[in-house]
């Protein structure tokens, strides 16, 4: 739950700065997240939330 929360968050911070710096338009924005919502509803949704698990775990687990 905490990683679906912040990657929301981050997501959402991108496309605001896009939508501010790189010209893209609040309705190109809006197609996005609609396309991701059937995406999530989707047979691929799972398998695109364990790839975003195993990734975030992956960059978890680099030591410095």
């Amino acid at each position: 739950m905490a990683l679906s929360i912040s990657a929301v968050v981050l997501l959402l911070i991108v496309v605001f700065l896009l939508i501010r710096k790189s010209g893209l338009k609040g309705a190109h924005a809006l197609v996005c997240v609609l396309l991701g919502f059937y995406l999530a509803s989707s047979s691929v949704g799972p398998m695109i939330g364990d790839f975003t698990s195993n990734v975030a775990g992956m960059i978890g687990g680099i030591k410095f």
